[in-house]
């Protein structure tokens, strides 16, 4: 053997040996650190290339971490001015379950418990939309708005209109699109808003999507604030397609929350630290009570808001997941699009199953992403097996994410009920503990 060849496979080892030390101590997940390792020995090069684009845990990055030590700043601000409250303070609730999941919120993502709120469940995009469009219309200071996907369709044009009107009116206008899950949206459509005034970032552009490790962390969150006063949150982002238009999908199935009160401030804060980071500013003062201001809000509904994401030291809304299907004591009832947990989701899922609680799983019968729909299915023949009640929704496309325990306590946001939501995206959910909106909830479910 030539001495080249030698000492080609010697430097082949030795990276070999560096890059396996490396994914063996960034990732504590054996069933990842095993797949990466795989990759690696049949493709070395190749493989590498991949991890430092995909496999990186940059839950510990300092980009990442800077954007939560600012976080953490700012929503401690809002907690102690606004709210009047402390994170040593747990706030009780009858039941203690609810209590237990409170207490996990305030650690995890330092959320406050809200008490004084207002909330209407919104069904569906027709719903949504009109409630949203409504509040926008009626800004008299700021608007600020961020999705996942904004489309340049008929629905988007008719809120970049409004967004127009009100920003040379001289409302504040702020809005963060993802700069993967709005990848379509003409520069046209961006430079009209920003003309008229209207601030407009992407949340991490990505130029090149293949070669950029970027494209795996995403801002799918979904929050509009106007005048500090009203918010909304949830499962709809903005597309034809959310109002039943895709000929494909049909009719599409969501859940949004419109709130009132408190919580409002924390929904807020959350914008403002993504303005923050999408801005590279170290902070966003929040001093301002025009931002924050005064309520009256009298009714007592319960809910707290958790953000969840790769800046957080946690994995906040899978935590709470797992944490609410562990303490259920009767059912636990599921609405996801996609469906792919992991371990420790699914075996609470199937624990809870085989202990003889209620478990029901609604996932969509057509999907809107093939491969995502299949990796779903490999998952339903042992979630039958341990009791789970599956059911395919066949009226169109089910798009909402909920989740009901015990009919007491129930969780309505962005996240899915898989692992690019609880590990790789910007996610937000709302932690709701109001009987009522509760009920709200559970009836949506046995309609659907």
């Amino acid at each position: 053997m030539e001495w080249w060849m030698i000492l080609l496979l010697v430097i082949l080892f030795v990276f070999f040996c560096f890059v396996t030390v490396v994914i063996v101590l960034e990732n504590r997940n054996p069933s990842k650190t095993l797949a990466w390792l795989i990759v690696m020995t049949f493709i070395p090069i190749v493989g590498f290339l991949f991890y430092l684009m995909f496999g990186q845990n940059f839950r510990k990055k300092k980009r990442f971490r800077k954007k939560e030590m600012a976080d953490f700043g700012e929503l401690q601000y809002v907690i102690s001015k606004q709210l009047g409250l402390d994170y040593t303070e747990r706030s009780l609730t009858e039941d203690a379950s609810r209590h237990r999941l409170v207490n996990l919120v305030m650690n995890n993502s330092l959320s406050p418990f809200t008490v004084h709120n207002r909330m209407h469940v919104l069904t569906n995009g027709v719903e949504t939309f009109s409630a949203i469009i409504q509040a926008l219309n009626e800004a008299t200071h700021h608007i600020h708005m961020q999705y996942y996907i904004w489309r340049d369709d008929a629905i988007g044009r008719d809120i970049q209109r409004i967004l127009i009107e009100k920003a040379r009116a001289g409302v504040e206008v702020r809005v963060i699109y993802d700069g993967v899950g709005s990848w379509h949206l003409r520069d046209a459509y961006i430079n009209e808003l920003r003309e008229a005034g209207v601030e407009i970032y992407a949340f991490l552009p990505v130029v090149l999507p293949f070669i950029t490790s970027k494209v795996n962390y995403r801002n799918h969150r979904k929050i509009v604030v106007v005048d500090g006063k009203v918010a909304f949150m949830g499962g709809l982002n903005i597309g034809d397609e959310y109002l039943g238009k895709d000929p494909q999908l049909g009719f599409w199935r969501d859940t949004h929350l419109q709130v009132y009160g408190d919580a409002v401030y924390v929904l807020q804060a959350i914008f403002f630290m993504d303005w923050a980071f999408v801005k590279k500013e170290s902070h966003f003062r929040l001093e301002e009570d025009i931002y924050f201001p005064a309520h009256n809000e009298q009714e007592r509904q319960f809910v707290q808001i958790a953000a969840s994401g790769p800046d957080s030291e946690w994995e906040t809304i899978m935590q709470v997941y797992f944490a609410a299907v562990a303490s259920a004591t009767k059912s636990v009832h599921i609405t996801s699009p996609y469906f792919i947990p992991d371990d420790s989701i699914l075996m609470a899922i199937k624990t809870a199953a085989l202990s003889g609680i209620d478990v029901k799983l609604i996932l969509p019968e057509r999907p809107d992403h093939k491969i995502v729909f299949w990796a779903t299915k490999s998952y339903l023949e042992e979630l039958l097996d341990a009791g789970v009640k599956v059911y395919l929704y066949q009226r169109g496309f089910i798009h909402a994410k909920i989740l009901i325990v015990d009919g007491i306590v129930a969780s309505l946001g962005t996240a899915n009920m898989d692992i690019r939501s609880f590990y790789y995206n910007f996610e937000v959910n709302a932690l709701i503990y109001d009987n009522q909106i509760v009920r709200d909830l559970e009836a949506d479910f046995q309609q659907d």
